[in-house]
């Protein structure tokens, strides 16, 4: 998976960006939206700048292993909300471009429309691969009341009176994930995934293994 990105190194020209591409994203299922192969993807950095990258890509049936890539960086890019793609963005397509195979669709850790300028890290990611991808964070951005407590339950997320994603229970009683459209994916079939990739835990398989290999990347770095 081969990538050419256009990431600039100052904070304008990054918003500038993100406004011209967001009219592209694409809030619709493939056809048939149907995914074998599902890579999470999370990036972690420790204060001297250094990042690190890890892919790990299940098979949707059985959220077994098939493939992993990982990738180490740098990066001065300033931590700003809302421009935090531009610090993970260049390590995580180096991991992507090691990996043997490529999957049917992407799950970031963080945002997707949910996002102050409807463009978050898994909308550009989405733009940049031509795969399906998809945003499920951990904490919300916009306002979404609490979901029912039973799981599968779920709230819409607002922003500016706008639904850009929903809250969703994956577990009984324990704070929900917040999913939103990343590109070429509907936000009902979005939600639906996340619900499946989460049996037993918060965090869909995919994110959880994903932090793991980036946390125990770091410690190495360290």
């Amino acid at each position: 998976m081969a990538m050419t990105a256009e990431l600039p190194d100052d904070p304008d020209a990054a918003v500038a960006l993100q406004n011209r591409l967001r009219a592209q994203v694409d809030r619709t299922d493939p056809r048939p939206p149907r995914f074998e192969t599902i890579a999470g993807l999370d990036s972690a950095y420790d204060e001297q700048g250094n990042v690190v990258a890890a892919v790990v890509v299940l098979d949707a049936a059985t959220l077994d292993p098939v493939d992993t890539a990982t990738a180490r960086g740098t990066t001065d890019f300033p931590y700003i909300p809302g421009l935090l793609a531009f610090r993970e963005l260049p390590t995580v397509i180096t991991a992507l471009e090691k990996l043997g195979t490529t999957p049917d669709l992407l799950i970031c850790d963080g945002q997707g429309l949910a996002h102050p300028r409807r463009f978050g890290l898994a909308c550009h990611l989405g733009l940049l691969t031509g795969v399906p991808t998809m945003g499920v964070a951990k904490s919300v951005w916009g306002n979404a009341s609490e979901p029912g407590r039973e799981r599968g339950s779920v709230s819409d997320i607002l922003l500016d009176d706008e639904v850009v994603g929903r809250a969703v229970r994956t577990q009984p009683g324990v704070k929900p994930v917040f999913v939103s459209v990343g590109h070429r994916i509907s936000l009902d079939t979005a939600c639906a995934t996340a619900l499946a990739l989460a049996p037993r835990y918060r965090q869909p398989e995919t994110t959880r293994q994903a932090d793991h290999l980036c946390r125990t990347l770091l410690h190495e770095n360290a």
